[in-house]
C-alpha cells in the first residue's frame, strides 16, 4: 500500500468499516475476461479470522452466469466520505474509510443460506430476523469467502 499513513490492519477498526457501509460492490469477469462490477447489499461476518460476505440476489441473470462460470471476485466497500475544502482547489482532498479484497463466490444452500440471508437482514435493518427455507426459496445467496482484505482511512 503506497500510503501506509491510512493503512488499517486492526480487525476491529475494520469491522466498524463495514459496518458503516451499505454497499459491496462486486466485481468479476465477463465471458470476454473484461471486470463487470454490480453493487450489492450485504451482510458481513468475521470468525477465526476470516471475513465473509453474504449477498442476495435474483437466481438468474449475467452476474450469477458469470459467477457459476468463475467464482473469483474482487470487492470494494466505502463510507464515512466527506469533501475537504481548502482556499485553493489544489487542498482540496476527501475524508473516507474502505476495504478492497478478492475472494471466492459460493452458492449456498440450506441452513447456511438462510444464516446468510439473516446476516444480511442484520447488517443492513438491525434485526435478528430467522428465515424459512419457502422464504428463502426464490432467491439466490452467495457467501463471498475473503481470501485478501486490505482497509485504509483518511481521517480529520
Amino acid at each position: 500500500m503506497r500510503r501506509s499513513d491510512r493503512e488499517i490492519t486492526d480487525s476491529s477498526e475494520i469491522l466498524s468499516i463495514i459496518n458503516d457501509c451499505k454497499v459491496i460492490w462486486l466485481a468479476m469477469l465477463d465471458e470476454q475476461g473484461l471486470p463487470y462490477i454490480v453493487p450489492l447489499n450485504f451482510g458481513c461476518r468475521f470468525e477465526v479470522g476470516a471475513f465473509t460476505f453474504y449477498c442476495h440476489s435474483a437466481k438468474e441473470g449475467r452476474k450469477i452466469d458469470l459467477l457459476r462460470r468463475d467464482p473469483r471476485v474482487a470487492f470494494e466497500l466505502d463510507c464515512r466520505g466527506e469533501l475537504e475544502t481548502a482556499d485553493r482547489a489544489c487542498g482540496y482532498g476527501y475524508y473516507y474509510a474502505s476495504v478492497t479484497g478478492s475472494g471466492t463466490a459460493e452458492f449456498l444452500e440450506g441452513e447456511e443460506k438462510l444464516d446468510g440471508l439473516s446476516a444480511l437482514m442484520r447488517h443492513m435493518a438491525g434485526r435478528e430476523d430467522r428465515f424459512t427455507e419457502e422464504q428463502a426459496r426464490g432467491v439466490a445467496v452467495l457467501a463471498i469467502r475473503v481470501r485478501s482484505l486490505s482497509a485504509k482511512a483518511k481521517r480529520h
